[in-house]
C-alpha cells in the first residue's frame, strides 16, 4: 500500500513506520518536528520506500499537496499534542494539535478519496472511572483536554465514516514507553536524578498505577488490529494485562542507574496533576479475542524503556 503516517517523525510514529517498511508498504510521513526529531528517521535516509515532509498539518494547502501527489490507500494519523501537562496551561492546544489536525486529515481523506485511517487514540477519553475500562463503557467524560480532542477527534471520525465511507480503525493507548521518548515519568526521572544523584522528588503520593505498554507491541497490536478486523469502524483498547506504580518506576530508575541512599520525596495528593487519572485497568477481551496479545508485561516494558534512554544518553554524552 501507499500509507501515509503523519506525526512519523514522533516516539509511536517513527516506530510504526519502521514496522510498515518492514511489511513491504511506500511510507510518507508528516511532522512539523515540534514534538518529533529528526533523529528517530535518519536511519530512513535514502529508503526508496520512504518519503518525508516537514509541515504543519494546519497547512491546508501543503497538506493537500501532499495528498493530491501520494496517492494514499490509507492513513495512520499518529499526530496530537502529547503533553497533558502543557494543554492544562494552553486551553487551546490541544483543540489546534489534537482535534484540528485530525479534522484536517478527514478533510483531505474525504477530497482525495483514501478510505482507510487507523487512529492512535487514548485511554484519556474514559475519564476518571474507578471500573475496568472495555471499549462500550459509558457516558465518556474526560478530564484532561487531551482525553476531551481524542474523543472529539473519534466522533469525527465516526461521523465521516458514516457520510463518506470511510472505514476507521480507532486504537485507545494506555501509557506508552519505549526507545525514543522524548517526555514522561521515565525521561523525567532519569533528569532529575542526573541533575541531583541523590533527591528525586515524585509528583503525587507515588501510588498512581497504571499499565505501561512497550511501544513495539503497540506498534504490532495495531498493525494486528488493523490486518484482522474488519467492520466499518473498528476500536480497541491496547495494553497489558499489569500494571506499575510511580513508586516502582522511581525504584528501577534509581537501580538501573546504580544510584545510592537516593531520598525519595513525595509531592503529595493522589495524582500528578490536573487532569491526570492517578489508575485505571484495561478490558482487553476484545482485542484478545481477536488473537493479540502484549509479548511484555507492564513492568517489562518499564525497565526496556529506561535501559534504551539510559543507553541513548549514553551515546549522546
Amino acid at each position: 500500500m501507499n500509507i501515509l503516517v503523519t506525526g512519523g517523525a514522533g516516539f509511536i510514529g517513527s516506530h510504526l513506520i519502521d514496522a510498515l517498511l518492514d511489511a513491504g508498504h511506500h511510507v510518507q510521513t508528516v511532522d512539523d518536528l515540534s514534538l518529533g526529531r529528526m533523529e528517530n528517521i535518519r536511519h530512513l535516509d535514502g529508503h526508496p520506500r520512504f518519503r518525508f515532509h516537514r509541515q504543519d498539518l494546519l497547512e491546508r494547502s501543503a497538506l493537500s499537496r501532499v495528498f493530491r501527489e501520494g496517492n494514499f490507500q490509507c492513513v495512520f494519523h499518529m499526530v496530537a499534542n502529547s503533553d497533558i501537562q502543557a494543554g492544562a496551561r494552553q486551553t487551546d492546544l490541544d483543540l489546534k494539535r489534537t482535534f484540528l489536525t485530525t479534522f484536517a486529515v478527514l478533510e483531505c481523506m474525504k477530497e482525495f478519496g483514501v478510505k482507510k485511517l487507523a487512529h492512535a487514540s487514548t485511554s484519556a477519553v474514559y475519564g476518571e472511572n474507578d471500573e475496568v475500562l472495555h471499549e462500550d463503557i459509558g457516558p465518556l467524560f474526560p478530564i484532561s483536554f487531551y482525553g476531551a480532542s481524542k474523543l472529539a477527534s473519534e466522533a469525527y471520525i465516526s461521523a465521516f465514516g458514516a457520510n463518506f465511507g470511510i472505514k476507521s480503525w480507532i486504537f485507545r493507548f494506555p501509557n506508552v514507553v519505549g526507545e525514543r521518548a522524548t517526555h514522561g515519568v521515565i525521561y523525567d526521572f532519569i533528569s532529575a536524578l542526573e541533575r541531583d544523584p541523590r533527591r528525586l522528588t515524585i509528583l503525587g503520593d507515588g501510588t498512581q498505577s497504571k499499565p505501561y505498554l512497550y511501544v513495539k507491541d503497540l506498534v504490532l497490536g495495531m498493525l494486528f488490529g488493523w490486518a484482522h478486523s474488519e467492520q466499518p469502524l473498528n476500536y480497541f483498547n491496547l495494553g497489558v494485562e499489569t500494571t506499575t506504580t510511580v513508586s516502582q518506576i522511581a525504584h528501577f530508575v534509581v537501580d538501573a542507574m546504580g544510584l545510592k541512599r537516593v531520598e525519595l520525596h513525595y509531592a503529595g495528593g493522589d495524582r500528578g496533576w490536573v487532569g491526570d487519572v492517578p489508575r485505571f485497568l484495561y478490558d482487553l477481551s476484545k482485542i484478545h479475542r481477536l488473537g493479540w496479545k502484549a509479548r511484555r508485561t507492564s513492568d517489562e516494558g518499564v525497565q526496556l524503556a529506561i535501559q534504551a534512554e539510559l543507553e541513548r544518553r549514553k551515546e549522546c554524552r
